[in-house]
């Protein structure tokens, strides 16, 4: 099975509604050794929750990779990398951090553990409770 992945973003900067608009973007500003080499590993096709930080603190919407990570063409570094993603759909409802942390099989869930960790692996469990929680289950 793919591996899925979690994305963090300041709304006021770039939101999940605005990916929506834009149909597809390269999802750029990653600097965190430990979000590059997960980056690194993202592969096409793969499932991403868009995670809103800020204010919000919730996954609101479901995104995939259009292909792999490669070099930032605008920074001229190659350990810079970036992804083209596109929506899926936006979650049924949002899922708070609150929710997350307040769920005992979450607990090691990077989101809880790691906070500032930008982007991150998520397991099919997590990803499967996530997505129940979007659902009010």
């Amino acid at each position: 099975m793919a591996t899925r992945w979690l994305f963090k973003t300041e709304p006021s900067v770039y939101s999940y509604q605005q990916l929506v608009k834009d149909k597809k973007t390269v999802w750029d500003g990653v600097a965190n050794n430990l979000a590059l080499k997960n980056l690194k590993d993202i592969k096409k096709g793969e499932q991403i929750f868009i995670y809103h930080t800020g204010d919000e603190k919730a996954a609101v919407g479901v995104a995939k990779a259009r292909g792999g990570a490669y070099a930032d063409p605008s920074k001229g570094a190659p350990k810079l990398l970036v992804v083209d993603i596109e929506p899926v759909r936006p979650l049924a409802r949002p899922v708070t951090l609150a929710e997350v942390k307040a769920h005992p099989k979450l607990k090691t869930f990077d989101l809880v553990r790691n906070s500032r960790l930008s982007i991150m692996k998520v397991t099919d469990e997590q990803w499967q409770i996530m997505e129940g929680m979007a659902k009010g289950k």
